[in-house]
């Protein structure tokens, strides 16, 4: 029961993580560049 349990949360957490990197890329944020994509001056992978 207790494997169930943490494997659970574990869903849970990753699926939280996934979903905010999603929605950061949708509002121009990347991680390759700096966290700003709008502002920089290289080609971000878009």
């Amino acid at each position: 029961m207790g494997t169930i349990i943490v494997g659970a949360i574990l869903v849970v957490i990753v699926g939280g993580v996934i979903f905010s990197m999603i929605r950061d890329k949708k509002s121009g944020k990347s991680l390759q560049c700096g966290c700003d994509c709008k502002n920089c001056s290289h080609h971000c992978g878009q």
